[in-house]
């Protein structure tokens, strides 16, 4: 594909930091693959390249923070939560701590304010709950956070999910109700419009707590090439005066591990990088 140009911004509107995440393309990340995305996210005019820490180790966090400063990127982190890596009704308690400990001490070396993702169970870990079991989940999960909490100054964003891939925190307002005071949450459109009636009333919800927010079309393809109400979801952002970025986060269908852990089956535009561009040049007209 033939390198798109760098857009031009609207110098008319509120600038928003605008990124993508490096699973558009590849999982896991290396630093090899960085190598070669990074300068092209930079060229495109992206602010922020989002970057998975899948295993510890996968990518050198002092190298990334050396290419990221030549070319002008900030960063984002994400955490991953597999199977075995887990934080209410589990053996592994101590090992996920450790892990999500390991992610703000990347973030903190890459410059991410943040480490954005279910923070609370395995990812497709589902499970039944009375009202007492789950208030007793959510006092287990607020005890296990804590000490990843105070481990950094890095925030912790932490991700509901839609149904499909877990039944501990779906909506904003179980998050709320879930979640210690000093968490943040990581708001992704993919799963408000599957979960929330209204996206737009999830981010007032939300006011003063939104940390990350990640979009994708509601197919988990191109921003805008859907039907969302983006302008209504955008002028709630800019309401509770959320400041931090639009990350896109899509995945490749051309990933056996990816295209199986995110249900992805098929290719969701013409090509990866046309998903990242024309998401791209979309967002910067909202």
């Amino acid at each position: 594909m033939r390198e798109p140009a760098r857009l031009p911004r609207d110098l008319g509107r509120q600038e928003v930091n605008l990124g993508v995440n490096t699973w558009v393309w590849t999982s896991p990340l290396t630093d090899g693959d960085l190598e070669a995305l990074a300068p092209r996210v930079a060229g495109w005019g992206f602010d922020v390249i989002e970057l998975p820490v899948e295993q510890p180790g996968d990518w050198d966090p002092a190298r990334t923070a050396d290419l990221l400063a030549s070319l002008g990127l900030r960063a984002s982190v994400v955490l991953v939560m597999p199977p075995g890596r887990d934080l209410v009704a589990s053996d592994t308690v101590r090992e996920t701590q450790d892990y999500l400990r390991h992610c703000m001490d990347v973030a903190e070396i890459v410059g991410s304010p943040v480490i954005a993702g279910p923070a609370y169970s395995a990812v497709g870990r589902t499970w039944r709950m009375s009202a007492s079991e789950r208030a007793a989940a959510y006092a287990e999960l607020r005890e296990n956070l804590r000490p990843v909490i105070d481990h950094s100054e890095v925030r912790l964003a932490v991700e509901p999910l839609n149904r499909y891939e877990t039944s501990l925190l779906n909506t904003v307002e179980q998050a709320l109700e879930a979640l210690p005071e000093r968490a943040g949450l990581t708001l992704d459109i993919y799963h408000l419009n599957i979960e929330e009636k209204d996206p737009a009333a999830a981010v007032r919800l939300a006011a003063g707590r939104i940390a990350h927010v990640q979009v994708c079309g509601t197919d988990r393809g191109t921003p805008g090439q859907d039907r969302f109400d983006w302008p209504s979801f955008v002028g709630a952002l800019r309401e509770v005066s959320y400041g931090g970025p639009l990350v896109i986060e899509s995945f490749t269908a051309h990933n056996q591990t990816i295209a199986t852990a995110a249900s992805i089956w098929r290719p969701l535009a013409p090509s990866q990088d046309a998903l990242a561009v024309d998401g791209l040049a979309f967002l910067r007209t909202l």
